[in-house]
């Protein structure tokens, strides 16, 4: 046992984690955070396609097993600042009626016991910590802001501009995507960001993204009542004999097993391993999982149906930096389908050095013998797209912990909505563009993203003020034990249309205040 005693210890340093311990680290209260990872190291290596997609060097080396039990190889990033190293930094608000009741063409996406306004204030907060650049009032979906983008939108290079040209003459309202980074188009030296061509997906070798880590966690990590333990894997939550309070967190340090005690736990491992961690410290006063009287913990899996699209033309695409695209305009539909149908973004560049990795199955193994040259030209006249559609809460897409292994079920639902935005989406680029091939599999990720792209994980212990179906209150801490707080996107109801990112950032300030009025 650690004879120090912390007044609260995350767990986990992602966008929940590290922007708590970003909140709280003024108020002098001792903080202890634990991070399963290292700091990822800042080499050559972080911009080679090669490195990042062929040999997926910055995801973990663990096996998750699906529902047939079969293993496979989860895109989770175990590092300090967690998957937003590598993450694209789109930065989204949730809509206005995303927070409410909406029907979907396969069910119902339910209500959250907030409303936007409950949020609208910790939005403004978190695209101010994480530098995020945009133009209000172009989005047609956008809900009200109370205050406007910290920073002017990441402007179009010429290719992306006569897209989004192309696209406003076929009667649609693109934007420019909400992105954090760290960028001073006026000044260049003014930021670290240089737009380059190696970002979505990529850990940035000159931190100009704005990620947990360069945002939450170095601004915090000389402070005196920080200590920040990296390569410590919190295995179990120790309760007190009533099951009332966590007493303590075990943790595998190096190697090495060690016991911390605090007032306050917080879990942000990230919504699938944040149930498990809760599903694995299982004692007799909660026998199905610490929290888990409702039987919810690690059901209701969403992630997003998502698509990568690349649109191939005979106008080769010379833009360095092609991220800054956004169409809403099939958000909640269309005519003849009223229906949610989702949300279109770039993807980062198409890269020679990607193709390799991700080309589809089927594919594969032709593209293995083709010359560099000729996938140097493919990626030359390639556009990639990135196609969301909001998944539906299903206690059936679970996180299960079998003998030590973690399980994951996950079968897609709302399928139809997502077919169909592929589909006018590939008909809206061959009007802009004369694609001569639209193809739908995935440069990044992958076609139709399998089960371990889990970027957009969330829902895993849901939010609510009714204890039976309901594993958090509204301020995130867990129904059943008085000191357990769960931020990150395990909260959500629903998934949305959008990133879920910044909700998370916001939640996790708004979580922050509680504990600050907690504290009094």
């Amino acid at each position: 046992m650690n004879d120090q005693h912390y007044d609260v210890i995350i767990i986990g340093t992602g966008a929940g984690g590290g922007t708590l311990a970003h909140r709280l680290a003024p108020s002098g209260k001792r903080i202890l955070i634990l991070e399963r990872g290292d700091f990822l190291p800042r080499e050559k290596a972080n911009w080679d396609a090669r490195e990042v997609y062929q040999k997926e060097r910055y995801h973990t080396h663990e096996n998750w097993y699906d529902s047939e039990g079969k293993a496979f190889r989860p895109q989770m990033s175990y590092w300090v600042g967690g998957n937003t190293k590598v993450y694209g930094a789109a930065l989204l608000r949730l809509r206005e009626r995303d927070f409410e009741t909406v029907a979907h063409k396969d069910g119902i996406s339910p209500q959250w016991p907030l409303r936007y306004e409950d949020f609208e204030a910790y939005y403004s907060e978190a695209e101010q910590l994480y530098d995020v650049h945009g133009t209000a009032g172009i989005d047609p979906t956008e809900p009200p802001r109370s205050q406007g983008f910290p920073h002017p939108a990441v402007s179009h290079e010429p290719r992306m501009q006569a897209i989004a040209d192309g696209l406003s003459n076929q009667g649609l309202k693109p934007f420019n995507l909400p992105l954090g980074l760290k960028l001073n188009e006026v000044d260049k030296t003014l930021g670290s960001c240089i737009r380059c061509d190696s970002c979505d997906g990529f850990p940035c070798l000159v931190q100009g993204k704005a990620d947990a880590e360069v945002n939450g966690i170095q601004p915090i990590r000389d402070r005196n009542n920080i200590t920040l333990l990296t390569q410590a894997k919190a295995t179990k939550l120790l309760t007190s004999a009533s099951g009332r309070a966590v007493t303590a967190v075990e943790a595998d340090v190096n190697g090495q097993l060690e016991t911390f005690k605090a007032d306050i736990v917080v879990v942000a491992c990230g919504a699938i391993n944040s149930a498990a961690l809760l599903l694995q410290s299982a004692n007799d006063q909660h026998p199905n999982g610490l929290a888990n009287g409702s039987d919810l913990v690690g059901r209701n899996v969403m992630k997003h149906l998502t698509t990568a699209m690349v649109a191939m033309t005979t106008t080769p695409n010379a833009d360095v930096f092609q991220k800054t695209v956004a169409v809403s305009d099939y958000y909640w539909g269309e005519p003849d389908f009223p229906y949610p149908m989702g949300f279109v973004q770039n993807t980062g560049n198409v890269l020679r050095d990607m193709i390799p990795a991700e080309a589809p199955e089927m594919l594969a193994p032709l593209v293995k013998f083709v010359p560099g040259s000729e996938l140097q030209r493919v990626a030359e006249l390639s556009t990639g797209w990135w196609l969301q559609t909001e998944d539906l809460p299903d206690p059936a897409n679970r996180v299960q912990v079998k003998q030590g292994q973690l399980h994951l079920s996950y079968t897609p639902n709302n399928v139809e909505a997502a077919d169909r935005l592929i589909h006018r989406w590939t008909q809206m680029l061959k009007a802009v563009t004369r694609a001569e091939h639209v193809i739908p599999f995935g440069i990044y990720p992958r076609n139709k993203t399998p089960i371990q792209v889990l970027g957009h994980q969330c829902g895993t212990c849901v939010f609510g003020a009714d204890p039976a179906t309901a594993v958090l209150d509204i301020n995130c801490r867990a129904h059943a034990v008085d000191n357990l707080y769960v931020v990150d996107g395990s909260f959500f109801p629903s998934s949305s249309g959008v990133n879920p990112t910044l909700t998370i950032i916001a939640n996790a300030l708004r979580v922050g205040d509680h504990l600050l009025e907690r504290w009094v």
